[in-house]
């Protein structure tokens, strides 16, 4: 399944989520029945996710995260996510979070009004859940009205509300500023992390020189310098290698492999596995002692 963008894609359809804009951030409603939606997300934005009702398990590189009632997360811009959500069984399937997007002018502009002028620590702040405490509890329900009249608010009083929750952040939760305030310094991450991480996604080559903080030319010059191998061909490798190995170590289905690591459908998979190893995967299992 492909990845949204977000927030960009919320608005179209099949999501048409409600969202309040102003520039530099947005804020998005979302509030749904469902017994379990799954999907990934690309970050074009700095995310704080805040869950109202239900829970949702995301999925970042090698760590999962499960954001429930009354909880909260703070993930960095140029981010691909994996999302697990599911309702409250106990009132009617309901799943209901609001989405604050950040651009780093929003950042900057909260450091400028809050008067802090750096935040410098010795390596990076890791993402975790957090509670979300009665006062930030109180902040999210007077926002609900604003979604009912969008039209009618104005872009200033939307700008003056996502300050004030990130004063409240601020103030209650030195970790999370302390997050916050390392994500307005542009990043060019480690290669090859954003490689082993990502290589079974369905996404791009320019999706993954976003992720990786790099221009499409730029990541594809550094990739070539590390891997003596063009980007589509080392993915190709790595998948076909990985299939293998599943196939040797374990009973899932060849289906489930073949869509686990991002190839696009069986009779694909089997013709360039056969290419590559001169077996078929059913084969390479059938053969296993």
């Amino acid at each position: 399944m492909k990845s949204i963008k977000v927030p960009a894609d919320l608005t179209k359809p099949p999501f048409n989520q409600r969202v309040l804009q102003v520039d530099g951030s947005s804020v998005v409603e979302t509030c749904i029945r469902t017994t379990r939606s799954k999907g990934s997300m690309l970050l074009e934005d700095h995310l704080l996710l805040f869950v109202l009702q239900g829970e949702n398990t995301l999925t970042h590189g090698n760590s999962k995260f499960t954001v429930r009632k009354n909880e909260m997360i703070l993930f960095p811009k140029a981010s691909l996510i994996e999302y697990d959500k599911s309702g409250d069984a106990l009132n009617g399937d309901i799943y209901d979070s609001l989405m604050i997007f950040l651009k780093d002018e929003c950042i900057l502009s909260f450091m400028k009004m809050a008067e802090i002028k750096s935040c410098k620590t010795t390596e990076k702040v890791t993402v975790m859940v957090k509670p979300v405490k009665e006062r930030i509890q109180a902040f999210l329900l007077s926002l609900k009205p604003y979604f009912n009249e969008i039209e009618n608010i104005d872009a200033g009083l939307v700008k003056l509300k996502i300050l004030e929750v990130l004063y409240d952040i601020s103030s209650t939760d030195k970790h999370l500023l302390h997050q916050l305030l390392q994500m307005k310094q542009p990043v060019k991450f480690d290669l090859s992390s954003i490689m082993e991480e990502n290589y079974t996604s369905p996404i791009s080559l320019s999706e993954l020189a976003y992720l990786s903080g790099r221009s499409l030319a730029s990541f594809k010059r550094d990739f070539k310098a590390i891997y003596n191998i063009a980007p589509s061909d080392w993915i190709r490798k790595k998948r076909l290698e990985k299939a293998m190995e599943l196939l040797q170590h374990s009973t899932l289905p060849i289906s489930d492999i073949c869509y686990t690591l991002g190839f696009e459908n069986t009779a694909h998979f089997s013709r360039i596995f056969k290419e590559y190893f001169g077996t078929t995967p059913s084969d390479s299992r059938t053969n296993l002692v």
